[in-house]
């Protein structure tokens, strides 16, 4: 029976076959984790729980990097730096992966479409934040994952889409149809550059300019990129603009909101830098 460190061999065995059964777990086909868990003892020469834990270790990778994981596999963050890399070339080989369309999307207009979660922003939380905090935040560096869900666009026209049918529906339940029937999809009618996705009205009719950013994966905590003229018209529109963060939304869509100053929420880092000749 195998010990000692996983080789990069057996990382990509497991992270194959945790993959093969995320798809169908999406698929919504019945998984046999036992069953999978025998296969590759066979394959691995490693003992039962070892193949567990490492199920574990790849949740925990896949957390990090914005993805969704299998709900069975508790995240468990000490794993080897080989594995990330086993997780990214399985990424890198499977491209479709991350850009497939959801899942779940909605038919505009009904009553599952106007359900979403809005709970507080990870720093008003009372909870702590995962383990190994540094560590999934350089790995969110690293392999750039706000600039791959930024560039996703199926991901966030399905987000913006999900908010959009959420706000008419609370501008309608709130007796408002008048001014539901007036948001706009502002990036998708006008297309990027106005510093938002949605022009919204709150109940009472004043305006509310929504920036959308989506993530599927299921840690609330995921960077993410917001542009200079984003962040310029938060700055003029503070009464009015807010950034909605949807997030799980591979499984079941949650959201928070942050409202400006953004620096009050989360740290801003330059990304990018314009070069002009003199």
């Amino acid at each position: 029976m195998s010990t000692g460190r996983w080789t990069d061999a057996e990382n990509d065995l497991i992270v194959a076959d945790y993959f093969a059964m995320l798809a169908d777990d999406h698929a919504g086909r019945p998984i046999n984790k036992a069953e999978h868990n025998r296969a590759l003892q066979e394959r691995t020469g490693r003992p039962r729980g070892s193949i567990e834990y490492k199920h574990q270790n790849i949740s925990a990778v896949l957390l990090g990097l914005g993805e969704d994981w299998l709900r069975g596999y508790k995240p468990a963050f000490n794993f080897q730096n080989s594995l990330v890399d086993s997780v990214a070339r399985w990424l890198t080989i499977n491209s479709a992966w991350m850009n497939r369309p959801p899942t779940h999307r909605l038919q505009p207009g009904t009553y599952e479409a106007a359900q979403l979660w809005i709970g507080p922003a990870p720093t008003l939380k009372n909870e702590p934040p995962p383990e190994a905090l540094d560590r999934m935040l350089g790995m969110a560096r690293k392999f750039d994952i706000a600039g791959r869900d930024e560039r996703n666009r199926k991901l966030g026209e399905a987000g913006e889409e999900r908010v959009l049918e959420y706000e008419r529906a609370t501008l309608a339940s709130s007796g408002r149809q008048d001014l539901a029937k007036r948001i706009r999809w502002v990036s998708k009618e006008d297309g990027d550059g106005a510093g938002y996705d949605i022009s919204s009205f709150e109940p009472n009719g004043a305006a509310r300019l929504i920036e959308v950013k989506t993530t599927n994966g299921g840690w609330d905590r995921t960077p993410f990129h917001i542009s200079r003229n984003e962040l310029a018209v938060a700055d003029v529109e503070r009464e009015s603009w807010c950034l909605v963060r949807l997030w799980n939304f591979a499984r079941e869509p949650k959201a928070f909101e942050l409202r400006p100053p953004l620096d009050r929420h989360v740290t801003l880092a330059p990304t990018s830098f314009l070069a002009s000749f003199q």
